[in-house]
């Protein structure tokens, strides 16, 4: 329950009960939490591991009962006052795990981070913070293409058209996992420009590599290898492309357009019974899905789209 995949879910299940007053949904959480002890797994620097705390603050947020946030506070204060000194590498033994050395990370822990950072004031989760996030993107962004490779091991690797790889579900974590990282920073905070630049710089390409029909796909530069949608991914850059557009930083009219078609590209992946189809498998590269893979975290993503 308190894996990363679940993680994703919770907080898009989140927004979409507290928007809606959708008491059964809240409920669930609350269980959850409670199931849990608010507790994480095990491993202390790992960003997948602290990711369902995304869940926890906003609850916290919402009911103000320490508990919630306890467990949380005592392993980032931890991490944050003890940053790992290993080198930010995949194909390093410790750093790989102990360092954001993917860039799913991106929106597994720095949420967590910001929103402990502005709760308390304590500075140490914002610094930490904002050095991972930019250690990470240093060594992963892509400045020519404006996305993100999954991890080092990626750099270099070509699809078979001889684009470069850029796993759409990567980028996907980065683009919907900013918006996390600034709902959850000051107003005031000086390092919002370098989110937001980084934010306009790929929501460029977010609607540059979209097909005709709205959709996005497993490799965001070869959809052809990948023909059918994949629905983790449309669903994250919908995501990021509304709530974008709802505060003011994408102003082209391109943006709602791109949205617009991807929303309707998403829905068509909705089966008759409420499953959302065309999302890959757990996993750290492209592949082809069908009308019938479906995965937690696309549904999380799905419910903060609609939100």
């Amino acid at each position: 329950k308190a894996a990363w995949t679940n993680g994703a879910l919770y907080i898009g299940m989140f927004h979409w009960a507290d928007q809606n007053d959708d008491s059964k949904t809240a409920d669930f959480l609350m269980k959850t939490g409670e199931d849990l002890k608010w507790g994480l797994l095990s491993r202390s620097y790992h960003a997948d591991d602290i990711c369902v705390g995304q869940m926890y603050m906003e609850m916290y947020k919402k009911h103000n009962e320490n508990k919630m946030i306890q467990p949380l506070k005592e392993r980032a204060f931890y991490v944050a006052s003890h940053p790992s000194d290993a080198i930010l590498s995949k194909r390093d033994k410790i750093g790989k795990s102990t360092r954001w050395s993917w860039c799913d990370a991106l929106f597994m822990a720095p949420p967590v981070y910001a929103a402990l950072y502005t709760l308390t004031g304590e500075k140490v989760y914002r610094d930490y913070m904002i050095s991972e996030f930019k250690a990470c993107t240093d060594s992963l962004y892509d400045n020519s293409e404006s996305l993100y490779y999954r991890d080092g091991f990626r750099i270099g690797l070509k699809e078979s058209n001889g684009a470069k790889q850029f796993w759409g579900r990567g980028n996907g974590w980065v683009f919907g996992g900013i918006p996390l990282i600034l709902n959850n920073l000051p107003a005031d905070d000086p390092e919002r420009a370098y989110f937001e630049e980084i934010f306009k710089e790929m929501a460029e390409s977010v609607v540059n590599t979209q097909d005709k029909d709205g959709h996005w796909h497993a490799s965001l530069l070869d959809p052809g290898a990948y023909p059918e949608p994949e629905n983790s991914v449309s669903a994250f850059f919908c995501y990021g492309l509304a709530w974008g557009i709802n505060n003011g930083i994408l102003n082209d009219a391109k943006y709602m357009k791109a949205l617009k078609k991807g929303w309707n590209g998403l829905v068509e992946g909705v089966h008759p019974d409420g499953k959302l189809g065309y999302v890959q498998p757990v996993g750290a590269a492209p592949k082809n899905v069908t009308y019938d893979s479906t995965e937690v975290y696309g549904v999380g993503a799905f419910l903060l789209a609609g939100t």
